[in-house]
């Protein structure tokens, strides 16, 4: 064991994330929904933030938003107060560069160290600490972080300064959004005119189309049992936040645009809380996937 690490932030990824975690390092967690610190191994609970905040030197976040991130750091009862000197804190969570760069100032100003560190590969690759991750940190920091990081994932690059990781993560949402998009739209195709979707997939996974984003769509919409994992509702926050930080730029994401407007339309389906690979929906609600007559 060496420095005692608290995680922020114990759903879908932060779960798993700190019990992995917890076999290398001392945590200690909080959420605020307390029954998440039920049953976890190797975590130990803090009654509070602040707690949580005194208590550690290296404290972790998975939160939904950057909204949140903010707040939650830099807010009115956030942690910022109870700091210890010298603590480092690492955003795990999709946010924002300006956010993060925001909070990066408020800790240097009283000693502190942050990196945005978001992570890529879903629940699964939480559960197998088999994720990508993409640190904006300075070098120093990069340093101190990466024992703690390489215990989550198998892939930790520095990308450049603060924010830079959160403007990877993006790039990659971008990709991942838009593919998950246009895979729902090629199955809803083949499926109108007939073709099955095991079929369909067997045909082309192994040629330039082939993807993970490809093997989990072709198997849920096989199925047509979408369970997250990340959701629609979670991929449509991050496109436009892609968006937001694009047009700041006047860097023109018109394939982003167009896959987020199919994300917002499965929301506006009720599908928010599904899987990605339910934008097939958009094709096969009332016609059960099948071919249809005019």
């Amino acid at each position: 064991m060496s420095e005692r690490v608290g995680f922020l932030g114990l759903g879908v990824m932060g779960r798993p994330m700190a019990e992995n975690l917890a076999r290398t390092f001392e945590v200690v967690g909080f959420d605020t929904r307390a029954a998440r610190l039920e049953g976890l191994a190797g975590v130990k609970a803090a009654q509070n933030l602040e707690d949580l905040a005194r208590a550690c030197p290296v404290i972790c976040l998975s939160l939904p938003s950057a909204a949140i991130v903010e707040d939650v750091v830099l807010g009115q009862g956030g942690i910022l107060p109870a700091l210890r000197q010298g603590a480092l804190v690492i955003d795990l969570s999709t946010s924002l560069p300006a956010v993060s760069r925001r909070i990066a100032v408020r800790l240097a100003e009283r000693g502190g160290e942050f990196a945005d560190a978001p992570v890529s590969g879903g629940e699964e690759g939480a559960r197998s600490a088999n994720l990508a991750i993409m640190v904006g940190a300075a070098p120093a920091t990069f340093e101190r972080c990466r024992p703690i990081l390489s215990a989550l994932g198998r892939s930790v690059v520095r990308v450049g300064e603060v924010g830079a990781g959160n403007l990877a993560k993006l790039v990659n949402n971008m990709i991942v959004g838009s593919t998950f998009a246009v895979i729902a739209e090629g199955f809803g195709l083949a499926a109108r005119n007939g073709v099955d979707p095991q079929s369909l997939y067997q045909a082309i996974r192994d040629g330039w189309a082939g993807s993970k984003v490809l093997d989990v769509s072709a198997r849920e919409i096989a199925t047509r049992r979408y369970v997250p994992g990340g959701t629609i509702d979670m991929l449509q926050k991050d496109l436009s936040y892609a968006r937001g930080v694009a047009a700041e730029c006047r860097s023109p994401a018109p394939m982003t645009a167009a896959a987020h407007e199919l994300f917002v339309a499965g929301q506006a389906e009720g599908r928010g809380a599904e899987s990605q690979a339910a934008l097939f929906e958009l094709w096969a609600l009332r016609g059960g996937g099948g071919k249809r007559t005019p």
